[in-house]
């Protein structure tokens, strides 16, 4: 009899339903914030994921599926999301759009790699890209969103994991002085730790070996390490959670395999999973858009499996998609944005749409904006407390507290 290859799985009829509602839940989500569906090609030039994701980590140098296009041309199956979502924003010239630009995909990825529970060689991924702000709100919104992705599909056990590895300059001058630490230990370390201790230092912190493990505790750590304005905005973006009630650990050891990270960095786990816990991750990559020939451009995302989140969670109910509210505002300080920073998650989770203002427009661009995406309200924040309402469709607008935003535009009430 015939088999479907080691690491691969059929879609079946009785599993069809809660994928689609995965996928329901996806759009809904992200879509109410302003994200925009995006397919990329299942072959990719190698030399994107080479370029882009690193040479010495495990997937470029030990996982992905390569092969010659019978031109002389060294094509590969997309082992992630990231580098393609970049490559395609850089040739289609969406640096010229406003920023920033955001996406989210559903896709299947490839890995040469041991299957194991939830874990496939072919494998599927819900992701999501904000590419074009700096903004630490940024950061803090695609956790948000990944955080109710989870939520509508009753994963169970959820934690969040949080750090930040800084610049490639920070973290560079670190690597030298964990790669001094890990030689100076060395012969208490996991064999395959010895042998890319200079190849790839910080997958130290990844081993299950016990002897490694008792090392590292004692290691450096990259977080006591940051720049006053890598700090800064990890501050910020721990506000930012703090402020809408999402729980996080911080976890100073805490590293992904792909090289183009740098700030934030953060993974979802499920107690459901057992000890290979990961549902989702992600963080920001402000230097991956200038590596792959693009103009410098930060950006920040994340990517889970949609298999993890299926072994973890239940079908959620699916509900009607929203309507739309945006929050704009008229003075750009910590106490506006933070205020429209929960006004925006608190009206989601409503059941609106609800983008943020998140590209430092002026407020006259902010309306523009909000205009071209054809928002019903724009909510302009200004303080803590007050907020002017605009209806879009008449021009009529008046002061109200915060407080009345969201049952103003649940009711959808003219203002006058």
């Amino acid at each position: 009899m015939i088999q479907a290859p080691k690491g691969t799985f059929d879609v079946l009829p009785a599993d069809a339903e809660r994928r689609q509602a995965l996928e329901h839940q996806a759009r809904k989500i992200l879509s109410a914030a302003g994200y925009g569906r995006i397919e990329t090609p299942v072959f990719e030039s190698t030399e994107l994921f080479a370029r882009g994701v690193g040479e010495a980590t495990d997937i470029v140098q030990k996982e992905m599926y390569t092969f010659d296009d019978g031109g002389g041309r060294s094509l590969t199956l997309r082992p992630e999301g990231t580098a393609p979502v970049c490559r395609a924003y850089v040739e289609h010239g969406m640096h010229r759009l406003p920023q920033p630009v955001k996406f989210w995909y559903l896709e299947s990825f490839f890995r040469s790699e041991q299957p194991q529970k939830g874990r496939y060689r072919q494998f599927w991924q819900v992701g999501a890209e904000a590419i074009g702000s700096d903004a630490p709100e940024t950061d803090a919104e695609l956790i948000v969103l990944l955080s109710e992705l989870l939520e509508a599909m009753l994963v169970k056990g959820v934690h969040l994991r949080l750090s930040s590895l800084g610049t490639p300059e920070t973290r560079a001058e670190y690597r030298e002085q964990l790669t001094a630490y890990l030689h100076a230990h060395e012969d208490q370390l996991a064999p395959e730790v010895q042998a890319r201790i200079d190849l790839n230092p910080l997958r130290a912190f990844d081993s299950s070996h016990p002897g490694t493990q008792a090392i590292m505790r004692d290691a450096p750590k990259l977080l006591d390490q940051l720049t006053p304005e890598d700090a800064e905005h990890f501050a910020t973006v721990r506000e930012q959670l703090d402020a809408v009630g999402i729980r996080y650990e911080i976890d100073p050891t805490l590293v992904r395999g792909i090289d183009y990270y740098t700030r934030t960095l953060f993974e979802f786990t499920s107690d459901a999973l057992g000890a290979q816990s990961a549902v989702g991750g992600g963080g920001r990559y402000d230097r991956l858009v200038e590596q792959i020939d693009g103009p410098p451009t930060p950006a920040c995302g994340w990517a889970a499996g949609v298999e993890r989140i299926l072994l973890s969670g239940a079908q959620p109910p699916i509900a009607p998609d929203p309507v739309d509210l945006y929050i704009a505002l008229a003075v750009r300080e910590t106490t506006s944005a933070t205020a429209a920073f929960v006004l925006a998650r608190e009206a989601r989770r409503a059941g609106l749409t609800a983008q943020l203002e998140l590209a430092g427009r002026s407020l006259k661009g902010q309306l523009k904006h909000a205009d071209r995406i054809g928002a019903r309200y724009v909510a302009i924040l200004g303080g803590e407390r007050e907020a002017t309402v605009r209806e879009m469709g008449s021009g009529e607008q008046h002061e109200i507290p915060i407080s009345s935003v969201i049952p103003t535009v649940l009711r959808g009430n003219r203002l006058s």
